[in-house]
């Protein structure tokens, strides 16, 4: 029996490496072209082809989404972009656009193609009908149960199945969505969501001295369209056994310090569910972890049926109980000291929480004395991007991240 897949975002070079280092077993990247998250960094072709070396030299695999809806003038151009993608030997292309997929299929056949979740996949005829041209995996919309993804693997059991398993929601069916076009200009589906469903809404009387007037659903505020956070962790069994092969972290706009958070947890999580089972769940670390980085209010979605209660109408997003303070650029394996770059201010007597894929993991380093890399001794961390020198007896890696509780 195959292992899940854990699939995370990258949206550039630095948060590919961190993604994997943490623990992802694939990537999804974006170029700079055809993809849905255009406001990201996104790679160039060049950068492609160094990230999919990169990656597949690690043993792991990456995909890179095509996932826009084309217009005619886009056809020209991405004939020669899938050429190019089958020829860097990418895993995968994400696409969701019909005519895009028979594209790819007639210039670049051995090309794998993973149907996008943009696709509305919701039943098995729908998945079977894609397996029989050629697609290689069906990322299913997000509205479905566990049931109805168990009957959609009874009936196709030889197509792969992506679901995603954590990260922010669209309100509208899976990211389907005109409100960015109507509010700004910028296409959701061209890439160019500015996400106006997190927005703070309000209303004005027309003709009044009153001004602007407070939208309020009820006493809770007015963040009326705000979709909570999808958290599928203590679902992880029941997922594997309804035949997913691969569990998907949403955010490719996501931080290094979010993206390394997130991918630890369910690195952890899904490793402790091949060794205990469904008692993993037991353990309250890996929610824990979950809620150390910025985040909305979870939800399971629709995992176990309807649910009309996925909006955050509390806030747009709420701050993690941890910070980031710095990253870990050379560990202290042979010497007294870590190299680190501050990105939060810290000082000496503050103590630091260890965020790594290794046995230090959450353990605790009092800041006893630091130092310039010209070695002189800093009480106050403030310079943003400071290379500093930690003395630590606690093990640090490059790659590393430090926190610190808020």
């Amino acid at each position: 029996m195959s292992r899940i897949e854990l699939l995370s975002p990258a949206g550039d070079m630095s948060k590919l490496k961190t993604a994997l280092y943490f623990g992802a077993d694939a990537v999804y990247i974006g170029g700079k072209q055809f993809s849905l998250r255009a406001l990201a960094g996104n790679f160039t072709d060049e950068e492609i082809v160094k990230a999919t070396e990169f990656t597949h030299s690690l043993g792991k695999k990456i995909y890179v989404t095509v996932n826009v809806f084309g217009r005619n003038n886009d056809i020209e151009s991405a004939k020669e972009y899938f050429k190019f993608l089958e020829k860097t030997g990418v895993d995968g292309a994400i696409i969701s656009d019909t005519g895009l997929i028979y594209l790819a299929r007639q210039v670049a056949p051995n090309l794998s193609i993973n149907l996008s979740t943009q696709a509305n996949t919701l039943n098995y005829m729908t998945v079977e009908f894609w397996k029989n041209y050629g697609v290689k995996r069906v990322i299913l919309a997000r509205e479905l149960s566990l049931a109805e993804i168990a009957e959609i693997h009874s009936k196709v059991p030889d197509i792969e199945i992506e679901t995603f398993i954590h990260g922010a929601m669209c309100i509208s069916y899976s990211g389907r969505c005109l409100l960015s076009d109507y509010r700004t200009g910028r296409p959701s589906n061209r890439g160019e969501c500015v996400q106006a469903c997190r927005w703070n809404y309000e209303i004005r009387e027309k003709n009044s001295e009153c001004g602007w007037l407070e939208m309020q659903e009820d006493e809770r505020g007015t963040y009326i369209m705000n979709s909570k956070d999808l958290n599928l962790l203590d679902y992880i069994a029941q997922l594997d056994k309804a035949g997913v092969c691969s569990f998907k972290i949403e955010g490719r706009m996501k931080s290094e310090y979010y993206l390394a958070t997130v991918v630890n947890a369910y690195r952890r999580a899904i490793d402790a569910y091949y060794a205990q089972g469904e008692n993993y769940k037991e353990n309250p670390l890996f929610q824990e972890e979950l809620k150390k980085t910025a985040h909305r209010e979870f939800t399971t979605a629709y995992i176990t049926g309807q649910n009309n209660r996925t909006v955050n109408y509390e806030d747009s997003q709420s701050k993690g109980t941890c910070k980031f303070i710095a990253s870990v650029l050379e560990g202290n394996c042979d010497k007294d000291y870590a190299v680190v770059e501050m990105r939060n201010r810290f000082k000496v007597g503050d103590q630091l929480e260890i965020l790594s894929p290794t046995n230090s993991f959450n353990k605790i380093i009092t800041v006893d004395l630091m130092e310039t890399e010209k070695g002189e001794k800093v009480l106050d961390a403030k310079i943003v991007q400071q290379k500093l020198r930690l003395y630590t007896k606690e093990k640090l890696c490059a790659g590393d991240i430090l926190r610190i509780k808020v």
